[in-house]
């Protein structure tokens, strides 16, 4: 582990860090407790080959050390890069970029990865074991792949059921009209050579808009070739606040029992 004033870095087990890794993955965080569950999933991934970590810290609600300590029983396939500028980047925390979710840490932390293929994964949400693989496969010879997801409640972890309305992909879901479908940031793989125009996007919502920067990328990502994985290896966390729970409530009101 070395340390510096931007923050930590810590290897692979007897591996040159040089060489570029089969997947990166990119996390923006407040440090909030669902942190440890998010990255721990990450390293139950099945991808063959080195995985790289890259953390970005917009603003430290709780003391960094719990992750440190997380990061230092890593697998020994995966390196980590904790990227703490001691300032936020987002407007939302008196930062110069409108993105609330990270500000300017996706763009940089992105360009920074060791690998063409880059996924995305909030500090909320988790991933089921062959979510890299499944990605690494569809993302051969297209520019992005995605994956579905599952909605869990965010205060059990009781899983609910699988997204069927939202984020489905390019030309499907409730958004197709207005916004040519929609995939969620936490399942997108990038190749982030083929995709490089549109990686500054993520630091600009849509006008008006907060948290939705993840939409203005879909948008440019749509006109990029691209392939689904078919499956909903993303475990994405939820509150009665959130917009399809009457929708989902009533699918779940309906749905046969057993």
């Amino acid at each position: 582990m070395r340390s510096d004033h931007l923050g930590w870095r810590f290897d692979a087990d007897r591996r040159d860090p040089q060489p570029q890794v089969a997947a990166a993955v990119v996390m923006t965080t407040v440090l909030r407790p669902g942190l440890r569950t998010a990255i721990e999933s990450v390293y139950a991934q099945d991808l063959q080959g080195g995985i790289q970590l890259l953390i970005g810290i917009d603003q430290a609600l709780d003391p960094v050390e719990p992750l440190l300590e997380l990061l230092r029983k890593r697998p020994p396939q995966i390196s980590a890069l904790v990227l703490d500028p001691g300032y936020s980047t987002s407007t939302r925390h008196g930062g110069l970029y409108p993105a609330h979710d990270g500000g300017a840490l996706r763009t940089v932390l992105s360009f920074l990865a060791n690998s063409r293929r880059v996924a995305y994964l909030d500090d909320d949400n988790r991933w089921l074991p062959n979510h890299l693989s499944s990605l690494a496969r569809a993302i051969e010879g297209v520019d992005w792949a995605w994956s579905l997801r599952a909605f869990v409640d965010g205060e059990t972890g009781a899983e609910l059921c699988e997204d069927i309305w939202d984020s489905l992909g390019p030309g499907k879901g409730l958004r197709a009209k207005s916004l040519g479908g929609f995939v969620d940031v936490n399942c997108m793989m990038l190749d982030k050579l083929r995709a490089a125009a549109v990686l500054p996007d993520w630091v600009e919502p849509m006008p008006g808009q907060k948290h939705t920067a993840d939409r203005r990328v879909f948008r440019r990502l749509c006109e990029l070739p691209s392939a689904g994985t078919g499956l909903a290896t993303v475990r994405y966390s939820i509150r009665p606040t959130f917009n399809l729970w009457p929708r989902i409530r009533k699918h779940l009101q309906e749905r046969p029992a057993g």
